[in-house]
């Protein structure tokens, strides 16, 4: 729903509101609304661009992501189970002495141990990324801005999503289009 003129004329979709999203002409331009944006008391902002915006997560005021310490717990979970696999068939299931060798010597265990901290790590950074974005999504109710096929190419997108119930549309469109957002659109859910 396009948003020209006065707050009063803004038309609603119908249903819930997901929120406003107004167009930027530049990252300069996209950071400098997203700072002044929670400035004016908005907590719950999206910012989409081609390409990544130095600076936009500290503008939003996004906290820093927990995917190192799930990154950093399957890593230790993969180290943890290549000593135990090659402990246990070395000391317990197979103990062959071969060559004056040890059961077990750490030493030895040096590749597998690494290769599976690595995989392991991996497989928690994939999965993880994808758990904390709530991907795969094949809807989200920002594709139906005007616009947003444009964000691939050179378009720069603010979203104030509703929150609470004494959200206003028209006050979110009225604060974006002060900032120099064009094609501010209420979006339902």
């Amino acid at each position: 729903v396009s948003h020209s003129g006065s707050a009063a004329a803004a038309p609603q979709p119908e249903g819930a509101v997901y929120g406003v999203v107004a167009e930027f002409n530049s990252a300069e331009a996209l950071v400098r609304a997203a700072r002044s944006v929670r400035k004016a008391g908005y907590t719950k902002l999206d910012a989409y661009s081609p390409f990544p915006i130095h600076g936009i997560d500290e503008a939003m005021g996004a906290r820093r992501s927990r995917l190192g310490f799930i990154v950093f717990g399957m890593g230790l979970m993969g180290l943890s189970a290549a000593l135990m696999l090659q402990w246990w068939t070395g000391t317990v299931a197979y103990p062959l002495v071969i060559g004056g060798k040890p059961l077990f010597a750490i030493e030895f265990s040096i590749p597998i141990t690494f290769e599976l901290t690595v995989l392991f790590a991996a497989f928690g950074a994939v999965f993880g990324m994808l758990g904390f974005n709530g991907l795969p999504r094949f809807y989200h109710p920002i594709f139906q801005h005007s616009r947003f096929a444009a964000v691939t190419d050179d378009a720069f997108l603010l979203a104030i999503e509703s929150e609470g119930d004494d959200f206003q549309p028209e006050r979110a469109v009225d604060v974006l289009e002060a900032l120099g957002g064009r094609n501010a659109e209420v979006i339902g859910e």
